[in-house]
Order: structure tokens, then C-alpha cells, then sequence
């Protein structure tokens, strides 16, 4: 829990990665890939307070002590939800999966959220192995990654008929919500492989399904915000947002942020920290402080209040995932609390 000037404020980290990969963890032929990939990773830090940056040994695998640290002692988070990513094609054991988050879940109760993901190309047998780790798990939401690489396909798109047969499944299950990477993209993957032109048509599909953009889209913001206000179950995921922009585009954040909130608004966004690439800290802090800037360029946007905050920081995911939220956490009276973004219509 984070306090400041007299205002407390539950975190809910709904975007974070407990990953392997160590050279140990490359597939033999898949060394290039690999490698390449986590530089990339690696390279995205540089763009948080430089005092946070981190080798690239270190960043390439991490343990959990470090990691608990970051996230609960230093970095103001209650709740973080864990985001896997396969990545087989080129890690041995995976890059990020469901069962090394769950097993660290298992080890710190009360502390995680684990979440799974699902490959349309699996077919049936994938379809089953989904419900098992849905029903070993308890999992309320899945990370979809569409431009990742299977065999020699190179991603996939929610229009595809085998990701409505997932996406039923999921509705079945009561995996209600669907984080769909959408936005920057990690070299090798295909920049197009990352565009939400999908989502509205799956939105539209699978009205009671909740489907989350992390990284809102980016460099597309405006494309994503005309979507996300046409379909009341798409949210702004903000991992990327506020950790890439922040602190090194802080003109362009602004930016971001007065469209998200001006077209999608403040009850639809939700606070991700993506660790490992920055730690939360400084960005939960940073964002606290923050107020959207003075000026004849962003006099169209509107101010932040201490409940935008707050709602964006958790209680946003803590409504979507069924949280219960301590006590004199939540807003004073909700029923009086003005929106700052446009409602959906």
C-alpha cells in the first residue's frame, strides 16, 4: 500500500514477468533469435531513471528474491497479475510460463494472480491443455502474444475462426479477461502481427469477455482510442505507457494520457509495471506525483484527480479480477466521483 500526502493507494501491477533467458535456456539453432530477443528487452530499459537499469546478465535472469523485493518491499505493489509468454520456438523451457509463475504464486499466497495464454495454432490438444491450467490454476485471464512464431507461421489474428473457438472456451471457463499484447514490437517479431485492427471485431464477438491492450496500441494511439471507445469491454493496458514515457518522452506521455483519458477514460485503464524491463517504484511514485502539464497544447485534456489515480493504479483491476480491496482503500464515495474521459456510448 502507498500513501502520500494523506492518501492511500491499493497497487494492482496487472502487468508483470517472472522470465528465464539465460543462455542456458536457448534452443540450439534458435541462439539468434533468442539473444536478440532479450537485448531488445534489455534495451527498452534504458528508457526509465538510469539509476534502474540493470546488466545484462542480471536482466537475462533474475531471481525471485530480487524480484519480491522490487515488487512488494521496494515498489508500493499489493497485488501483481503474472503475464506469461511462451516463446518455446526459441527457449528451451519457455521464456515466461504459466507454471514458473504459478509455482512462485504458490510460494507467496495472497501476493499473485496467475494468468495463462493460449496459441490458436495448438488446435485441440492446445485447447486442452488451456482448460487443465485454467481449472490447476484458478486463472481469471490469459496474455496473448499474435505475433509470435510457430513453426514457420508468423502470428496470427484474433479474426482467425480457431481463435473464436479459444475465445469460446474461455467464455466457458470463466476466463472473463483477455490481455492482448498490442503495440511495440521485440525483434524478430513483425510490427503488423502487433496492429489492434482485430480487436474490435473479437470485442464485438464476445461482449462479455473484458479485452485488455497492454501497451494500448502503441505507436497507434489514435487508432486504439477510436476503437476502445466504440467497444465498452476494451481497456488501456499501461505497461509501456507509463514506463517507456514517463520518464523519457514526458511531453509525449502527456499526450497519451489526455487521449486515453479524454476518448476511453479513467474507469477502462489499468496501471502495469512490466517488470522486469522497469520496476514499479519510481513509476508508481512518479505517477502519483503527476499532473498532466500546463499549456496551450494540452489545454484540451483534462486534470487528474487523487480517484483517477487511485482507480487506475487498482481499483480498475481489482473490479475486473474480483478483488477485494482493503478497507479505506477504495474511494471515499464513488457515487459522487466525475469521470475524466468521455463515457462509452
Amino acid at each position: 500500500m502507498y500513501e502520500k500526502d494523506g492518501q492511500k493507494y491499493f497497487v494492482v501491477d496487472s502487468h508483470t514477468h517472472f522470465w528465464d533467458a539465460s543462455p542456458a535456456n536457448w534452443k540450439p539453432g534458435q541462439e539468434e533469435f533468442a539473444k536478440g530477443w532479450i537485448e531488445c528487452f534489455h534495451a527498452y530499459q534504458s528508457l526509465g531513471p538510469a539509476e534502474t537499469h540493470w546488466p545484462i546478465e542480471k536482466f537475462q535472469k533474475y531471481d525471485e528474491e530480487t524480484m519480491m523485493h522490487d515488487l512488494f518491499d521496494a515498489g508500493h505493489v499489493d497485488i501483481a497479475i503474472f503475464q506469461p509468454t511462451s516463446l518455446r520456438q526459441w527457449y528451451k523451457e519457455g521464456f515466461n510460463t504459466t507454471e514458473a509463475n504459478a509455482a512462485l504464486a504458490e510460494k507467496y499466497p495472497g501476493r499473485f494472480i496467475v494468468n495463462t495464454n493460449w496459441d490458436p495454432r495448438d488446435g485441440d490438444p492446445g485447447l486442452r491443455a488451456f482448460e487443465e491450467r485454467v481449472k490447476r490454476y484458478g486463472c481469471k485471464g490469459v496474455k496473448l502474444y499474435t505475433a509470435e512464431w510457430h513453426g514457420d507461421s508468423r502470428g496470427w489474428s484474433l479474426r482467425d475462426p480457431e481463435a473464436a473457438y479459444y475465445l469460446e472456451k474461455c467464455q466457458e471457463l470463466g476466463v472473463k479477461n483477455i490481455h492482448v499484447h498490442k503495440g511495440p514490437t521485440i525483434w524478430p517479431l513483425d510490427k503488423d502481427a502487433f496492429d489492434v485492427k482485430d480487436v474490435d471485431y473479437a470485442a464485438t464477438n464476445f461482449p462479455e469477455l473484458n479485452f485488455i491492450v497492454e501497451h494500448v496500441g502503441l505507436p497507434r494511439i489514435e487508432d486504439f482510442c477510436f476503437m476502445a471507445t466504440q467497444e465498452p469491454n476494451v481497456y488501456a493496458g499501461l505497461s509501456v505507457v507509463i514506463g517507456g514515457l514517463m520518464h523519457a518522452r514526458p511531453r509525449f506521455f502527456a499526450k497519451v494520457m489526455g487521449e486515453l483519458l479524454f476518448w476511453v477514460g479513467e474507469d477502462k485503464m489499468l496501471f502495469g509495471a512490466d517488470y522486469a524491463i522497469w520496476e514499479p517504484k519510481w513509476q508508481v511514485e512518479g505517477f502519483v506525483d503527476w499532473q498532466m502539464p500546463d499549456g496551450e497544447e494540452f489545454s484540451d485534456y483534462g486534470k487528474l484527480t487523487v480517484e483517477t489515480k487511485k482507480k487506475i493504479l487498482g481499483l480498475n483491476a481489482a473490479r475486473l479480477y474480483g478483488l477485494d480491496v482493503p478497507e479505506g482503500l477504495g474511494l471515499k464515495d464513488p457515487e459522487t466521483v466525475e469521470a475524466v474521459g468521455v463515457p462509452s456510448p
